[in-house]
């Protein structure tokens, strides 16, 4: 729970845009409440093995990602697999090397 709240931490600080944090779905409750105390919009997606992703931030993220053609991140398109990387923040550099990797492997 201390890489959740330090991941709310960051996006009150202005350092991320959206953030994921996945874990046993017996936390949903307790990070629901977190969340909406501190008027943090969320989603939560149902995975493998009674885990959850929980997915937070600005609306306008989470506004993108409901658009998305599937919640299962391994089934992503390239393109949202690469917006989604992006609104988390990843390295950019990092990014474009892997949607241009899974491009060629998609072609």
């Amino acid at each position: 729970m201390q890489v959740f709240y330090h991941l709310i931490y960051e996006y009150q600080k202005g350092l991320r845009d959206l953030c994921l944090f996945t874990c046993p779905n017996e936390f949903e409750e307790k990070i629901k409440n977190a969340l909406d105390n501190q008027d943090i919009q969320y989603m939560i997606c149902d995975i493998e093995g009674g885990k959850i992703n929980i997915f937070f931030g600005m609306q306008e993220c989470l506004e993108i990602m409901k658009q998305f053609s599937c919640e299962e991140l391994n089934k992503l398109s390239v393109e949202e697999d690469f917006i989604l990387g992006m609104m988390l923040g990843y390295g950019k550099a990092q990014q474009y090397k892997r949607f241009l990797t899974r491009k060629k492997i998609c072609a």
